[in-house]
Order: structure tokens, then sequence, then C-alpha cells
């Protein structure tokens, strides 16, 4: 694994590409969006065209540009006519208005599973999973813009591809445990790459990074202010060429050189390596325990909180998720994510996920009810349901790997 000490010394905003497809490689998440549907479904994914290049827009600012199954569909269909146009030579996507993506529609999802539509949202993750797959493993340079919200899925979407642009307004964060479910949409391969166990740290979490912390742990790519951002698509929007060389060059020359603040979660790489490699999540907190009592650290405090709020079930779910991952490609990571994703929404060992949509967005209480309550009544048979296939029947989450596989 990398260490992240040198890259918090000195990390440029334009610098080479970091892929994640090597395995041999202040906003609250209760941003209170408007998730009311009567967008037309084709504006929620717009298109722009350019001289040699397509731009794909989530257009669904009143919900942060949650995503939705014809989202994903519409995502899908359209990059892989633009892979098959020998006129496109690369690919970009962004956001509209304060977010880039806040992941997926999940108050929509918690209305289907309580009118016992299952099927609909294991629909949703299967779309979703494939789109991740396909970017994962797409043939020609794509570019995303991750300015403003970028959560769950919607780093999902974006991680998986050549170059992720970050700026002074991006909120990265993975904050699914806090509704009951697990980081997906190939969260387990890429967070599993990061130095460290920050990658664990990140999942158990859902502590934020902003944009250059994710320079300096290598989520991006490239850095550069928000003021420019108009400047960068009008010269990408110029380009004659297919070459991802060209392509770097031009996001270079606008980047900035950046360094993490004093107080980035950065600097505290080592107590979360000696915390966060702990085996158990009952380990991790005793160690945070036991940092808290010898170093008087408020960090450590903090995180201790966050850690007793989360769903303990979710938390021991996420752990081996992560730690899998490790050693894991990336479809692989999406097989074992869907297994667990549909185990959580057709509620077989807890209804922990509709729990934490209904307090964080539905009823707003922020008081969700657990169950199981405590760590301690998590079993190891609980865990290894969420790993299996729901029935016989059921089938897996089935990818093009023969066909397609991931650059390095």
């Amino acid at each position: 694994m990398r260490s992240v000490k040198a890259l918090v010394g000195l990390s440029r905003g334009s610098f080479q590409r970091v892929s994640f497809l090597s395995l041999s490689q202040q906003r609250d998440f209760s941003a209170q969006p408007n998730y009311t549907q009567n967008d037309d479904l084709q504006d929620q994914v717009l298109v722009e065209g350019r001289a040699k290049s397509r731009a794909a827009i989530i257009n669904r600012p009143s919900a942060l540009n949650a995503l939705t199954t014809s989202m994903a569909a519409r995502l899908k269909r359209l990059y892989e006519s633009w892979e098959e146009n020998p006129d496109i030579g690369f690919v970009l996507m962004k956001g509209s208005g304060r977010a880039f993506c806040s992941g997926a529609d999940v108050v929509t999802l918690y209305h289907l599973i309580n009118e016992g539509n299952v099927e609909e949202c294991k629909k949703f993750f299967e779309t979703l999973y494939k789109f991740v797959y396909l970017q994962g493993t797409y043939l020609k340079p794509h570019v995303a813009i991750l300015d403003g919200i970028t959560m769950g899925g919607g780093a999902g979407i974006s991680l998986p591809g050549m170059f992720r642009l970050v700026t002074d307004k991006t909120v990265f964060s993975h904050p699914e445990t806090q509704m009951g479910f697990h980081p997906d949409a190939g969260a387990s391969f890429y967070l599993s790459r990061l130095p460290g166990y920050l990658g664990e740290y990140l999942a158990l979490t859902g502590d934020k990074l902003n944009g250059v912390e994710m320079i300096a742990c290598g989520l991006a790519t490239h850095y550069s202010l928000n003021a420019r951002l108009a400047s960068i698509e009008e010269r990408l929007g110029k380009l004659i060429t297919d070459d991802p060389s060209v392509i770097q060059a031009s996001l270079a020359q606008y980047g900035d050189l950046v360094y993490p603040e004093r107080g980035s979660v950065l600097r505290k790489i080592d107590t979360i390596d000696r915390c966060f490699s702990r085996d158990t999540v009952e380990e991790i907190i005793d160690a945070l325990e036991k940092e808290a009592a010898e170093s008087y650290d408020e960090w450590c405090k903090a995180a201790l909180k966050k850690l007793r709020e989360t769903s303990p079930i979710s938390l021991k779910v996420t752990l081996r998720s992560i730690r899998e991952g490790r050693f894991q490609t990336l479809h692989q990571c999406l097989a074992r994510e869907y297994r667990i994703s549909l185990n959580g929404v057709s509620k077989r060992v807890s209804d922990d996920f509709c729990e934490g949509v209904r307090a964080q967005l539905v009823d707003k209480d922020f008081a969700p009810k657990w169950d199981p309550p405590s760590l301690e009544e998590v079993s190891k048979d609980m865990v290894d349901c969420y790993f299996s296939r729901l029935d016989e029947l059921e089938p897996e989450l089935e990818l093009p790997t023969a066909l397609r596989e991931p650059y390095m």
C-alpha cells in the first residue's frame, strides 16, 4: 500500500493519473434534497455534443442529482453508443447545481421496499453496477468533473474512470453505514486501495474529504479552482483527440499546487493505521478508546461518536466487504456488493436500511432504532448471510468479464 505521508507533504493538482484498477492497484449527508420526481426522465441526464467528445450531465439538482434506475440505464446506453462511435474521441461527465451526484435515490428505494416492490430495487442495483463496470472498463478516455457533493454511488460512477477532476467545492463521502447500508457501486474496490487503512476509516465513519485530500490520497487525478471550470471545459470541448496524454496535458494546464490543511484527516494516518487495521469493529473501537485516553485527541472522540451512532450490523458487513475488496477485481467486488445490497433491501436479516433512510431523510428525526442495537448482538451468521445468495434461484450479477477487462 502507498504511504500517504509523502503525498501529504507535497501534492500537485495536476499529476500522472492514478488508476484504482490495479490489483496486482461542511455538508451533512442529510442535506435536505427534494426527491420529488417531476422532471422529464430524459432531462435528468442531458447530453452536450462537442467537436470530438460528448458530455453527460446529471441533471436532478433538486435531489442533489441522486440516481434512479432510469438515469443509470440512460447513462449506460449513452456510454455504450459513444464507445462504438468512431467520431467520438473521449467522454466527460458532470453534474448540475451544487452536486456532482449524491448517490442513489435512497428515498425512492425506501418507498419501493415498503410497498413490497423489492424487484424494482434489485433492478436499480443491477443497472447501476453494470454501468460502474462499463465505466471501469471503458475503452475511451473519460473525464469526471467532481464539482460539489460527491457521495456514495456518485463516486462509484466516476472514480473508476481515467481522469477525476476535483475542485475547492468538492465534498466526498461514503455515508452508507449511517443509513444501515454499505459502501457499494465499486466502493469496496477503490476504498480498499487507498493508503494504509484510510479506506476502512472512510467506509466505517462516513467522514468527508475535500478536493485537496482526494488528490493527496489518490482518489482524484487533477485539482482546479471552481472558478476555472468554464475555461477547462472550453478547452476540452475544442480538443480533436482520443489521446489520453493530450487530455492529461489540457487538464494539467489549469492545475493548482495544493497542500492538505493542518487539520486534515490525512495527517492522522498513523493513528488511523493503528486503530483501523484491527480485525474486528470491536477491536477498532477499543483501539480508538485507548488512543483517546492516552492522547486526549478530539479527533478520536469524534470518530468514536460516529461509530457508536451507526448501524452495528452495517459496520461489521462493511469492514468485511472492504477487507475482501483488497484482494478482488472490480467485477468480483461488484458481484459481492450486489449480494449484500439485495440482502439489505430484502430485510432478510435486518431492517436497518429502511430505518436509516427513515431517520435521515424521511422523518428526519435522526434517531434510528437499529436492529440488532449493539455490536455484541450481531452474530457471525448474520454477517455471513449478507454475503450469501438471497436464495438458490436468485441470479447473480452478470457482467461481461470475457469481453471487457479493466484498464491498467
